[in-house]
């Protein structure tokens, strides 16, 4: 497999590409399987995030109202003990604002929200997940990789998403349409000392629903 490990401009066959959040409506749309907004960290919150000692970086996992998401990742935050201060708070607020998009976007009352810092090859396989719809957003470390496969075997071409840039994937349960061959993975970073930080948002119409 010819694996492409540095991000690129362009984009796999039905994945859009949206310079501002407004357009990403199009991954409602009929032939879209997938789309990312195209943006970079603050340069100096990027320069932060990259200095923190992995020890300190927020994790967690929970299902709640998207007015709820802020005392969340407040809560994970001071549970790690990440540092206080400007940087911290731009964090804070920029997962907000993506579960407030992502949210109105899938008209979902509820999210599973997931923070990770991962140091494994979790998720390493090229797959499809079994939810309707899901954001990734890489803050720290190499983003998430994609491409198309016609076969079910791995794709022949994979692309890297920016880091700090959302992905929004379409999963098995999305309805009425056959599925695209997309498939995506964590890139394989075990051994190599690297450790990412990953936002994880899955909508969710039922609180009771399983995590």
């Amino acid at each position: 497999m010819n694996l492409v490990r540095k991000t690129v401009n362009d984009a796999a066959i039905g994945v859009s590409i949206a310079d501002d959040p407004a357009a990403l409506g199009t991954f409602l749309q009929p032939g879209c399987a997938a789309s990312i907004w195209r943006r970079q960290t603050p340069p100096h919150i990027q320069s932060w995030l990259d200095g923190l000692d992995p020890e300190v970086l927020p994790c967690g996992r929970v299902i709640l109202r998207t007015d709820a998401v802020a005392d969340a990742v407040g809560h994970f935050s001071d549970m790690s003990d990440l540092p206080a201060g400007p940087e911290r708070d731009w964090l804070l607020a920029d997962i907000v604002s993506l579960a407030e998009m992502f949210s109105d976007l899938m008209q979902a009352r509820y999210l599973r929200l997931r923070l990770q810092a991962a140091t494994t090859n979790a998720c390493r396989r090229f797959h499809i997940d079994a939810i309707t719809a899901r954001l990734v957003c890489t803050y720290r470390g190499t983003g998430t990789q994609y491409g198309i496969s016609t076969d079910g075997n791995g794709p022949t071409r994979v692309f890297t998403v920016q880091t700090g840039a959302p992905i929004l994937l379409r999963g098995t349960l999305w309805p009425g349409q056959p599925p695209s061959g997309l498939l995506h993975r964590s890139p394989p970073i075990e051994g190599t000392g690297e450790t990412r930080l990953v936002l994880v948002l899955d909508p969710m119409i039922d609180p009771d629903e399983d995590a």
